[in-house]
Formats: C-alpha cells, sequence, structure tokens
C-alpha cells in the first residue's frame, strides 16, 4: 500500500492545497481510505495526522474501511425526500439488516447516503456500483437487489 500512496501523493504534491485530492485518489484506487495511511498522507503534505482525520470526518463520501462488494446509495436530497426517500431508506435497511455507513456481515452490500445523485427529475434514486436509478419504489429496490443476489 505505501508504493501505491507514494505514486499518488507524488503525483498530487505540487497541487497547492492537495489533500482532498490525495484523499480521493486514495479511495478511487484502495475503495476507501484505510487508517494506517493517514499517518503517511500528514507526514509527506505537512499537515498533522489531526487535519488529515478533520477532513476525512467532515467529509461523509470517504470511506474508512473497505466498502462491500455493492455499494448502495441512497439519495437523501430535498427532491428524493419528497418523493418517499424515506420509505426507500427504511426499506434499504431492512432488507439489507444494516443502517447507513455500514456493510452486511457478508461483505456483499455497503448501504451510504447520498446528497443528490442528480436524478431530481426521477426521484427517488438509488445508485449501486455507479448505475443510476430512478423513481425507486421499495418493491423495486427489492427486485434489484434480488437480481444482485442472483448473479452470485
Amino acid at each position: 500500500m505505501t508504493e501505491e500512496l507514494s505514486d499518488i501523493l507524488d503525483e498530487h504534491a505540487q497541487v497547492p492545497g492537495p489533500l482532498l485530492l490525495v484523499l480521493h485518489a486514495v479511495q478511487r484506487r484502495l475503495g476507501f481510505v484505510p487508517e494506517d495511511a493517514v499517518p503517511y498522507i500528514a507526514e509527506r503534505l505537512n499537515l498533522s495526522r489531526a487535519e488529515v482525520h478533520g477532513v476525512l470526518s467532515f467529509y461523509h463520501h470517504f470511506r474508512r474501511s473497505a466498502p462491500g462488494r455493492h455499494v448502495i446509495q441512497v439519495c437523501r436530497a430535498e427532491s428524493c425526500q419528497a418523493m418517499g426517500a424515506e420509505h426507500l431508506v427504511r426499506c434499504a435497511q431492512e432488507r439489507l439488516g444494516i443502517q447507513f455507513h455500514e456493510t452486511t456481515p457478508d461483505g456483499a452490500y455497503s448501504l451510504e447516503p447520498v446528497y443528490c445523485l442528480g436524478n431530481c427529475a426521477c426521484s427517488p434514486a438509488v445508485m449501486i456500483d455507479e448505475e443510476l436509478f430512478g423513481r425507486v419504489s421499495p418493491e423495486q429496490f427489492t427486485a434489484l437487489l434480488e437480481a444482485l443476489d442472483g448473479e452470485r
């Protein structure tokens, strides 16, 4: 992992204020930002560990542990809320047996809130593994999960 971090930091170190770019690049490459990467990133960017932790904890986008094989994002923006996203959230949490920012014990699914998928005209919206779905009802959500379960 140190070699991958070094490559990322070498690529972004000359950019002013590179921390967010570095954290995004680490998450893209590894799927999350490992705890043991924090001291290395801090040292290379001449920041304190607290500064790096502060950014990681402020932005909900960053994962602190490896995600499930399938990442499910449920939109929490106003348009989706107005169109019944709360029912969808309850369905997802009950069906998966987890809350937001958790992964199922078998490592199959991670559930994450997202604050706008840019699909407001088709609310409520869900993204599963970078595939966007609109006007998702609890029944449709269950069908999407069953299709994923059938792929295994």
